[in-house]
């Protein structure tokens, strides 16, 4: 029971230890919350690797209208090209209404759905913007949850890393 009172050895007898201040523990605290995606982000891609199993949202699904089936060509060859995406769906025309400057509008239009890294994403979305003839061209993207994994394996394999 003598280590009961030696809580602190390396102070003069009869001081006790210092306690933390409200702002070390505030510190602690903040800088465990912060870090907690990290560090998640960071064990399921080992037990990923050590076992095998895919980590959902590794990648995702971009929806991308066109305003016809040459442009929508056009755009999804453009991807493919700069190996943004393993894959690029070109669906026939769609009937679509919107709003557009507060005005009811009605169109066709051609879906682009691609399939790359959730990490693409971002560059997917600034190149496309660039080439796209529409003064805001509707990307939308989606994480992937599950699927066959030799298909999404195939998806990590024909789109390199950043």
């Amino acid at each position: 029971m003598e280590w009961l009172s030696q809580r602190c050895p390396l102070l003069p007898a009869g001081q006790g230890c210092p306690r933390p201040s409200r702002g070390t523990l505030l510190l602690v605290v903040t800088l465990s919350l912060l870090m907690y995606p990290v560090l998640r982000s960071l064990a399921l891609q080992l037990h990923s690797a050590v076992t095998g199993s895919y980590v959902s949202g590794t990648h995702s699904i971009a929806f991308i209208n066109c305003l016809n089936e040459q442009i929508a060509k056009d755009i999804a060859r453009a991807i493919m090209d700069k190996k943004l995406a393993a894959y690029v769906n070109i669906l026939p025309k769609s009937s679509a209404l919107y709003f557009w400057k507060g005005e009811l509008e009605e169109s066709t239009e051609i879906l682009l759905i691609v399939k790359t890294r959730t990490s693409k994403i971002g560059e997917l979305s600034n190149y496309v913007r660039s080439i796209h003839p529409f003064e805001i061209p509707e990307i939308i993207s989606l994480p992937i949850d599950q699927g066959n994994p030799l298909y999404l394996k195939w998806i990590e394999e024909s789109v390199p890393r950043d």
